[in-house]
């Protein structure tokens, strides 16, 4: 996409040494303060990297349990923010809000940001938080992890990269807002923070999870900006008065036409996904864009018209599903999958559209990203999703209903649809639910479900735990789930 004089404007005061902005700042290269020490370790483990486990979006952990007993909670707390001109309360975690696990002297650790606006570091075996870092709203998304080491390989400090809202103190056009952050794992303090900058968008947040490959960080933010950019601390620089990491790149995940039938609804909360030397992201403006890392440029482009919050994942064939929202289209939304090998015309494998129906802010679709089970089985192909429409539907991603075409999300085009294998009324959610092994565990606005499926697709319920509302997304280790819900807690299910 070609960027705008504006961008390459920012990005070339971001890239020089010594440079005058608009308020006659003067933006000086440093050095970062933060001393990253190597020190002995027995085992460091990244568990889970980013949203939905790693940069292609599709692991969720190892073993599931067979039931749904609360072995323990962790207080998240309560906090304020702003919605409008209002201020509201929330508590404990929601979208996409799925807890990371790492692995330090043998110890297992939980990261987890919160609405009452810490980022967590919560020991595993009794649920206690042991350090957080304050940030200035609440936290939404996901974090992503990356390993610092030094010279010689040896493990230096696990880096928490971490986005929150704008910041009660700031307004939508305020010169700084720093909502996105760096923080490091052995002191929970900031080693960076990220401007993010204003843009047509109505949003400064950052809600998405960075894909990290070798050095270099891609992320898709609400201001309606790519960036890529150095997570390493060393690389950072002072730029008005706060040191904010080194940018390679900016792109736009929108046209100015966008504008037109989008409003400033231009945000991107999507994590970006990685597949064969490309970066792929959904925009609420509408496209689904693909990131040349060779070329550095977009190179594919496939437009839906919708909303789109939903991560892309990847699929053992080397396809994408991505779901769509019920805005600004004259069709249903739903999930699809594409092949971004063809041409964007005719990229579409098929298309699953859900009912439209009215809840809180939506009026259908499919808001959370897709679960699969590629990560566990090379024949079952299963994907899981929950619609606005109250239902929770599995699909063989591979099959295609044969009695069955279906119009696309604008009605322009009428698409094949999968073989559907299961649906429960689960009510709403916006929360990913998530396949492990030969069970399903999806968090929604009542409670937490646990299925199991048999090898010819016979599917039952384990167990629902009817706790209220939850809109993060879980993830399982050891036979252990653990999601956060909206009533100010995190809880531990399981055997």
């Amino acid at each position: 996409m070609k960027k705008t004089a504006f961008i390459f404007f920012a990005t070339f005061l971001l890239l020089n040494i010594s440079c005058i902005n608009s308020q006659n700042t003067i933006l000086t290269p440093l050095k970062s303060n933060f001393n990253f020490k190597s020190r002995e370790v027995k085992s460091t483990l990244i568990i889970n990297q980013t949203f939905l486990g790693n940069w292609e979006r599709n692991y969720y952990g190892n073993e599931a349990p067979d039931n749904l007993n609360i072995n323990w909670t962790c207080l998240l707390g309560t906090g304020q923010t702003r919605v409008g001109a209002n201020l509201v309360k929330w508590s404990g975690a929601g979208w996409t809000g799925q807890p990371l696990m790492v692995k330090l002297n043998n110890e297992l650790f939980i990261i987890q940001g919160a609405y009452d606006h810490h980022l967590k570091k919560i020991r595993v075996s009794d649920g206690k938080v042991v350090d957080q870092y304050e940030y200035d709203d609440v936290i939404k998304g996901t974090a992503s992890i990356w390993q610092k080491v030094d010279e010689n390989n040896n493990f230096v400090d696990f880096l928490i990269l971490q986005g929150s809202r704008k910041g009660l103190q700031y307004s939508l056009n305020s010169p700084i807002v720093p909502s996105y952050r760096a923080v490091a794992f052995s002191n929970m303090q900031d080693v960076w923070k990220y401007n993010s900058i204003k843009m047509r968008s109505y949003s400064r947040d950052v809600d998405a999870s960075t894909v990290i490959i070798n050095d270099t960080a891609y992320l898709g933010l609400e201001n309606g900006l790519f960036i890529v950019f150095s997570p390493d601390p060393k690389d950072a620089q002072i730029i008005d008065g706060i040191l904010q990491p080194l940018i390679y790149d900016v792109d736009t995940l929108f046209y100015p036409s966008d504008a037109n039938t989008h409003g400033g609804n231009l945000v991107t909360e999507a994590s970006p996904t990685y597949m064969n030397g490309k970066i792929y992201i959904s925009s609420g403006a509408g496209h689904v864009f693909a990131y040349n890392m060779k070329t550095k440029n977009i190179d594919w482009v496939f437009d839906t018209g919708s909303d789109m919050d939903g991560s892309p994942v990847v699929t053992n064939d080397g396809c994408l599903i991505i779901t769509i929202e019920k805005e600004y289209i004259s069709g249903q939304g739903g999930v699809m999958k594409l092949n971004p090998n063809l041409p964007p015309n005719n990229a579409v494998v098929w298309f699953f559209p859900t009912k439209n129906k009215h809840f809180a802010l939506w009026y259908g679709g499919v808001i959370g990203s897709v679960g699969i089970s590629d990560s566990y089985s090379s024949t079952d192909n299963l994907a899981v999703f929950i619609a606005i429409d109250s239902f929770l539907y599995v699909v063989k991603h591979d099959e295609i209903d044969n009695n069955i075409l279906v119009f696309g999300p604008m009605k322009k085009f009428q698409y094949s649809t999968p073989k559907l294998v299961f649906k429960y009324q689960t009510g709403p959610s916006i929360s990913t639910p998530i396949i492990v092994g030969n069970k399903i565990i999806a968090a929604t606005y009542n409670g937490v479900y646990l299925f199991e499926y048999d090898e010819n697709l016979n599917f039952k319920l384990l167990s629902h735990q009817d706790l209220g509302s939850f809109e993060a997304t879980p993830f399982v280790w050891n036979k252990k789930i653990y999601v956060a819900g909206r009533d100010g807690l995190l809880y531990c299910f399981g055997n």
